[in-house]
């Protein structure tokens, strides 16, 4: 018996370990600029390429292209192609954009609440480096 709990043990500090490396190797993926105003604008509604590349403002259409299949492949972003002619393909937020969308707005709101004594904390640190 204490062989089966050992093996369920290991089994959940294997998937504790696992969840924790994926969770590093996405927020490196997507704490960017880009993908953090992809993600705000998506939030608001589904958009064309170029409306998003638009609403973005100086992304290069190679950095937007990126940064959709990266927010994509990890199910951030859902890509629909509509069997026009030409194609007309549409990216909106899945249900884990929209709650990673809350984390981000989160932090923004943090930053906010906190800006000044960020700001204060920065002076007092570079001035001492002098």
């Amino acid at each position: 018996m204490g062989t089966k709990h050992g093996a369920s043990e290991l089994l959940v500090n294997a998937d504790l370990a696992r969840a924790d490396s994926l969770a590093r190797e996405i927020f490196s993926e997507v704490a960017n600029k880009w993908a953090f105003l992809i993600i705000e604008f998506l939030g608001q509604r589904t958009m064309r390429f170029g409306e998003l590349r638009d609403e973005v403002g100086g992304i290069s259409h190679k950095m937007l292209t990126q940064n959709l299949r990266m927010l994509e492949r990890n199910g951030l972003v859902e890509r629909t192609v509509y069997p026009t002619i030409p194609p007309r393909v549409e990216y909106t937020l899945t249900g884990a954009g929209e709650a990673l969308r809350s984390v981000v707005d989160g932090m923004c709101g943090w930053t906010q609440r906190y800006f000044s004594h960020i700001e204060t904390s920065r002076h007092r640190f570079d001035a001492s480096q002098l």
